[in-house]
């Protein structure tokens, strides 16, 4: 399956962005979702994760913040994001793994990944 992210940008410190992840060219609805940033200078770091049929995963620092949902009709993932702060800052990207993984937080269990969308938060 090919993945497309889009929906980053520019945006205050406490404002929202949602970020879509669509697909293409596979069966979506046997896909597990996940998504990872990567801040300047640091390394890729898992953010929130949805598996076929609804069950969400999330990295603590965005609990409560971001929500991870899909829509099987329109081949798309979605990571809306809430209460943003400077530190979200960061290449947002998608990730697919047909049939699934346990390992939903790490880069490598997928087999499937999209190109990045910037988010920048201004403080």
């Amino acid at each position: 399956v090919q993945l497309q992210a889009s929906g980053g940008g520019l945006v205050q410190a406490g404002g929202s962005l949602r970020l879509s992840c669509a697909a293409s060219g596979g069966s979506f609805s046997s896909y597990f979702m996940g998504w990872f940033r990567q801040a300047p200078g640091k390394e890729r770091e898992f953010v929130a994760a949805i598996s076929w049929i609804g069950p969400t995963y999330y990295e603590d620092s965005v609990k409560g913040r971001f929500t991870v949902s899909r829509d099987n009709a329109r081949n798309t993932a979605y990571l809306q994001m809430n209460s943003l702060k400077p530190e979200d800052t960061a290449i947002y990207f998608c990730a697919g793994a047909e049939f699934g993984t346990r390992d939903y937080g790490t880069w490598g269990a997928y087999d499937s990944w999209g190109q990045g969308t910037q988010v920048t938060v201004s403080s």
